[in-house]
C-alpha cells in the first residue's frame, strides 16, 4: 500500500484488461500513481500533484519501489525549499504574512492576479494550501521565450553563476568602450525594406514608445556603451529581469526605428507579474506599441487567462500588441507536436486502473491509446487542457508519460472538482528515446481536448505507434483578440542546424534585397487557427480565431551574445512591432485598428493563397505599409526647462515682489520643421503674471532650438519657497500639435547649506530575494519647500568585506538591488537600478542629480562604491511638494544568495532663503 483513505473518487470504468508486457508494466505504475490521487488529504488535493509525490518520495522512497523511472521534474533547492505560486481567492497582507511565516521568500505579489510566488519549505505547503483563502498551491508555473536554438545532440549546458555572467558582461562594457566598432544593423531592417521606407518617407519613430516584455536586460549597459542603444531606456524599477534576450529585442527595434523612445520589462517573474508589467509599460511608462515572445505554460487554448486579459486591456486603451506566435512547429512542414480533438474513449484503455484512456486514432477498426514522440522531444513540457472553464474544472483528465519499456517516466495527475483549471503538465526526460503520451480520463464528462509537446514533434515509433498531429498550437496570450500574432521568415542566412536529425533543409531569406511572394516561412513556426470555448469570465463564447496574424523576420544580427543571429520568433515580433512604430511617427493619432488593418492588407502574402494558418496574411513590409497608410515627417516641438533672471538683482531665482526675465527655450525632435511655432504661457498659480502671454518662435528645424522671453511678476505676498507652476503649449504646423509641458519654479533663493536628516533606527536585514524588500523611513521636519535633494547612503569607515559593520549598506553583489525613495506626498525616484555587479557594499555614497556620472557606469572594481553618483531617475521630481514628512528609503535584492543590511542613510535637504 501507498498510502491509505483520501478523497478522490474516480468514475467507474470496466476497460478491457491490457496485454501482458508492456501495457501490464504501464497500467500497474499508473495504478500506483492511483493510489496516490485517492489518498490525498483535502489540504493535498489542493496541492500540485508532482509536488505531492516529491514531498511522499522524500519521506519515504521505499514506497515507490513500484515507480522505478518516475521523476516529478521538480525543482528542489537548498533547504528543501521549492518555488510555487499560491493562488488566492484573493491576496491581502495577512496571506503575504503568513507565507513568510511558513518560511517563504516573496519573488512577486499580484493582487489583481491573485497571486503570490514564493520560494517555501516543501513541507511548509499543505499548511498554506489548506487556508480558506488559498485556491492551490502550484509549482511555480514555468515560461519559454522563442528563441531557436539547437537542442538536438547537444550537452546540457551547465548553468553560469551570476558571478561568471557579471564578469563577462563588465568585460564586454569595458571592451566596447574601449574600442569602439560600428553598430551592427538587423537584416530586418534591409529585408523589411524599413531603410527604403525612412529614405523616402522621413519618419524614424519620432514620437514614438516601443516597449519590450522578455527574460531581461542584463547586457543593456553593453549595448549602450557600443552604441547599439540610445541612452535612457525606461526600464521598470525592480523588473529588470534575468537574461539578454530583452536586450536583443530592444536592438532589432531601434534598428528599425532609430529614434523611438525604448522601454521594458521583464516578463518572468509568474503569469500574474507579467500580466502585470503589461498593464503597467501601458498605463505607467506610456508605451504606445509592445512586443513580448514569452509562453507560459499553463495559458490555456480555450480562454482568455490573465495575461490574455491584460493585454485586451491595453490594447483597448490604444496601444499596439505584438506577440511571437512560437516555434512549436506545424502540420504543414511535418514538425508539429499538438494534437486536439474530443475526447474518445477507447473502450479498451490502457489497462488496469481506474477511468478510462483517450483513443487517439480516429479510424474505427483501429485503436491507439499512445501518442508517440520523437526520439529529439527531450527536456520538452507538455501541457493537456480541455474545454472546462479556468478555476471552474468538474471534469478529471490526467497525462502520463511511459517509455518503450512500459514504464511511467513522468505524469501530472491533479485533482479536478469544481475549483480547478482544466490543465495538466509534465517535462519529458533528456532520453526521449521511445517515449509515448497517454490520456486519462479518470472521472467526468467527455471533453474537447488539447495535447502539445511544445519544441517537441509526434512521429511513428520503431514499434508500431502512429503519430497523430493536428494544426492549432499557437496559443495563449498571442492568440488573444488585442494581440497580433507574429510567425517568423529568415532575414538572410537559413537556420544553421536541422530541427531533428533527417529534415528538409531549412529556408534562405532575401537579404540584401526585400522580401517577396516567394519567401518560405521557417520551419519551426507555429500554426494555428485557435479555437476559443470561453469568454474571459467563464461564460461560454465558441469562437475560432485567425492565428497568426503576420509574419516578420528572423535570422537577424545583434550585438548581443548569444543572439547573433537570432532566430526565433522572439526576432520576428519585434521586426513587426517597429515597424508599426513607423507608421505610428509617420501618421500621429492613427487608431491602432487603423494600423493593424493596413498592417495586414499590404502585406506580401505567402504559401497559401491569402491568409493562411502559418504566415497569416502574409509578411510586413515598410515600404508597402506607409506608402498605404501615407506618413509624413512630423515636427515635435516642445518647450525646455525655463531659465530666470531676476530683473532687480540679476540673480537666477524668482523673489517676491519682482519680475524675473524667464527665457522659455523649444526644441524641435521630430522629423520635420515645426512650422509657424507658438508657444503661450500660463500659471495657475494666484497673483503671478506673465507678460506677453504668448511668443512667436517661427520655424523650428529638426534639432534646432529657439528661445523666447516672457516677464514673470511675482506678489510680494507669495512667501519664500512658494512654488510657481509654469504651464507650456507649444502650437505648430503638423499633427503633433500641440504639446504641453510643466515646470515649477520655487520663490527664492536655494539655500547653501543643506539640511542632514538621518535614519536613527535599528540595522534592516535585505531580505534575499524578496520583492517586499527592506524599508527604513526618515523624518523630515522644518523645511517648507525643499530647493535641493540629495541620498547619502552613509558609514563610518568604507571597506568590500562581507557584513561590514561600518558601511552605509552592507550586501555583497550589489548588482542585485534596487534602491528607491519616496516622498512624503508618495512621487517615488528610483536610486540604484542593479548596478555595481558582484561588488560589496555602499559607503559614503551621495546621489545627487548634479553629479558627473551615473551610477549606472559602476563596476565591480570600484567596490566598496562610494564617491558622488547621479541616480537612475531624478530626485529633484520629488520636490513638487513640500518636504517634510516621513520619506521611505527601500531596497530589494532582486536575485538570489546574496545578503546584507541597510544601516546608514540619511537625506541632505536644501531649502529656500
Amino acid at each position: 500500500m501507498l498510502l491509505t483513505a483520501g478523497i478522490v473518487s474516480p468514475a467507474a470504468a470496466d476497460p478491457t484488461p491490457a496485454s501482458k508486457g508492456v501495457e501490464d508494466t504501464t497500467a500497474a505504475q499508473i495504478a500506483a500513481l492511483q493510489d496516490i490521487k485517492r489518498s490525498l488529504t483535502q489540504a493535498e488535493s489542493k496541492v500540485d500533484s508532482a509536488l505531492v509525490v516529491e514531498q511522499r518520495r522524500r519521506a519515504n522512497a521505499t514506497a515507490f519501489n513500484r515507480l522505478p523511472a518516475l521523476q516529478t521534474g521538480v525543482k528542489v533547492h537548498s533547504g528543501n525549499t521549492v518555488v510555487v505560486d499560491i493562488r488566492a481567492v484573493s491576496v491581502t497582507d495577512e496571506l503575504v504574512t503568513a507565507v513568510k511565516a511558513a518560511g517563504g521568500g516573496i519573488r512577486s505579489v499580484s493582487t489583481e492576479g491573485k497571486t503570490v510566488r514564493a520560494q517555501l519549505p516543501l513541507a511548509a505547503l499543505t499548511s498554506l494550501s489548506a487556508r480558506g483563502d488559498v485556491r492551490r498551491v502550484e509549482a511555480a508555473v514555468e515560461y519559454k521565450t522563442y528563441n531557436q536554438q539547437n537542442r538536438v545532440g547537444q550537452p546540457v549546458a551547465t548553468a553560469s553563476t551570476k558571478e561568471d555572467k557579471a564578469r563577462r558582461i563588465e568585460s564586454r562594457t569595458r571592451d566596447a568602450l574601449a574600442a569602439p566598432r560600428a553598430a551592427k544593423t538587423s537584416e530586418g531592417d534591409r529585408a523589411h525594406a524599413a531603410d527604403t521606407a525612412r529614405g523616402e518617407f522621413h519618419v524614424t519613430g519620432t514620437g514614438v514608445k516601443l516597449c519590450a516584455l522578455s527574460d531581461g536586460v542584463d547586457s543593456l549597459a553593453t549595448s549602450q556603451a557600443a552604441g547599439e542603444l540610445p541612452a535612457g531606456v525606461d526600464v521598470l524599477a525592480g523588473q529588470e529581469g534575468d537574461g539578454n534576450e530583452g536586450t536583443a529585442m530592444l536592438e532589432i527595434l531601434h534598428d528599425i526605428a532609430p529614434n523611438a523612445s525604448l522601454g521594458f520589462a521583464t516578463a518572468v517573474n509568474g503569469d500574474a507579474s507579467f500580466a502585470d508589467n503589461i498593464r503597467a509599460l501601458r498605463f505607467r511608462l506610456g508605451c504606445d506599441v509592445i512586443v513580448d515572445d514569452i509562453l507560459y505554460f499553463n495559458e490555456s487554448p480555450f480562454q482568455d487567462g490573465i495575461i490574455a486579459q491584460a493585454v485586451d486591456a491595453v490594447s483597448a486603451d490604444g496601444a499596439l500588441y505584438f506577440s511571437s506566435a512560437g516555434n512549436e512547429g506545424n502540420v504543414a512542414d511535418g514538425t508539429s507536436g499538438h494534437w486536439e480533438g474530443q475526447f474518445v474513449d477507447s473502450g479498451v484503455g490502457v489497462g488496469k486502473f481506474a477511468g478510462t484512456a483517450h483513443d487517439f486514432n480516429p479510424a474505427p477498426t483501429a485503436k491507439q491509446v499512445f501518442n508517440p514522440l520523437s526520439d529529439s522531444s527531450g527536456n520538452v513540457p507538455v501541457t493537456l487542457f480541455w474545454s472546462d472553464p479556468l478555476a471552474s474544472s468538474f471534469n478529471d483528465y490526467d497525462l502520463y508519460l511511459a517509455n518503450s519499456q512500459g514504464n511511467v517516466v513522468s505524469f501530472s495527475q491533479g485533482v479536478q472538482d469544481g475549483t480547478q483549471d482544466p490543465y495538466e503538465r509534465l517535462t519529458t526526460p533528456a532520453s526521449a528515446f521511445g517515449l509515448r503520451l497517454a490520456v486519462v480520463k479518470y472521472r467526468g464528462d467527455d471533453r474537447y481536448l488539447a495535447l502539445s509537446a511544445l519544441g517537441g514533434r509526434f512521429k511513428d515509433s520503431s514499434d508500431g505507434l502512429k503519430k497523430f498531429a493536428t494544426p492549432g498550437v499557437t496559443r495563449g496570450h498571442s492568440a488573444a483578440k488585442g494581440a497580433i500574432s507574429v510567425a517568423a521568415a529568415p532575414a538572410n542566412n537559413p537556420l544553421p542546424f536541422d530541427l531533428e536529425p533527417g529534415d528538409p533543409a531549412n529556408p534562405r531569406g532575401p537579404y540584401p534585397n526585400a522580401f517577396d511572394g516567394s519567401q518560405k516561412p521557417e520551419r519551426f513556426t507555429s500554426d494555428g487557427p485557435r479555437r476559443v470555448f470561453f469568454a474571459p469570465d467563464g461564460t461560454p463564447s465558441e469562437e475560432v480565431r485567425q492565428k497568426p496574424d503576420l509574419t516578420a523576420a528572423d535570422g537577424v544580427q545583434t550585438s548581443v551574445a548569444g543572439f547573433n543571429p537570432f532566430f526565433g520568433t522572439s526576432a520576428s515580433a519585434p521586426n513587426a512591432a517597429a515597424i508599426a512604430g513607423l507608421v505610428l511617427s509617420g501618421n500621429p493619432g492613427l487608431p491602432a485598428a487603423e494600423v493593424r488593418q493596413a498592417l495586414t492588407a499590404t502585406a506580401v502574402d505567402l504559401v497559401e493563397a491569402g491568409v493562411d494558418n502559418r504566415t497569416g496574411a502574409g509578411i510586413v513590409r515598410a515600404d508597402l505599409v506607409l506608402a498605404y497608410t501615407g506618413a509624413s515627417p512630423q515636427p515635435l516641438a516642445k518647450a525646455a526647462k525655463p531659465s530666470v533672471v531676476n530683473d532687480s538683482d540679476g540673480s537666477q531665482y524668482l523673489k517676491p515682489g519682482t519680475t524675473a526675465t524667464v527665457t522659455v527655450p523649444v526644441v524641435n525632435t521630430g522629423d520635420g520643421t515645426a512650422a509657424s511655432t507658438s508657444l503661450v504661457l500660463t500659471t495657475p498659480t494666484a497673483g503671478v503674471t506673465i507678460a506677453p502671454r504668448s511668443k512667436y518662435y517661427g520655424n523650428v528645424e529638426v534639432g534646432q532650438t529657439v528661445t523666447n522671453t516672457f516677464k514673470v511678476s511675482v506678489p510680494a505676498s507669495l512667501g519664500v519657497g512658494s512654488a510657481v507652476r509654469l504651464d507650456a503649449r507649444v502650437t505648430f504646423s503638423g499633427t503633433t500639435s500641440p504639446t504641453t509641458s510643466s515646470f515649477t519654479l520655487n520663490v527664492g533663493e536655494p539655500s547653501r547649506d543643506a539640511k542632514t536628516f538621518a535614519y536613527t533606527g535599528p540595522v534592516v536585514a535585505i531580505p534575499d530575494n524578496d520583492t517586499t524588500g527592506a524599508s527604513v523611513q526618515i523624518p523630515v521636519t522644518g523645511v517648507g519647500r525643499g530647493a535641493k535633494l540629495a541620498l547619502s547612503i552613509d558609514g563610518d569607515s568604507c571597506n568590500a568585506n562581507i557584513g561590514a559593520t561600518t558601511v552605509g549598506i552592507d550586501h555583497t553583489f550589489v548588482g542585485d538591488l534596487v534602491g528607491t525613495l519616496t516622498s512624503p506626498s508618495g512621487a517615488t525616484a528610483t536610486v540604484f537600478q542593479r548596478n555595481g555587479s558582484s561588488g560589496n557594499n555602499l559607503c559614503q555614497v551621495v546621489f545627487d542629480d548634479a553629479a558627473a556620472q551615473p551610477f549606472s557606469s559602476v563596476t565591480s572594481n570600484l567596490a566598496p562604491f562610494t564617491g558622488t553618483w547621479r541616480p537612475t531617475t531624478p530626485l529633484g521630481a520629488l520636490l513638487a511638494e513640500p518636504v517634510d514628512g516621513t520619506w521611505t528609503f527601500k531596497v530589494v535584492d532582486a536575485v538570489s544568495s546574496d545578503r546584507g543590511s541597510i544601516r546608514s542613510v540619511s537625506l541632505k535637504i536644501n531649502g529656500y532663503i
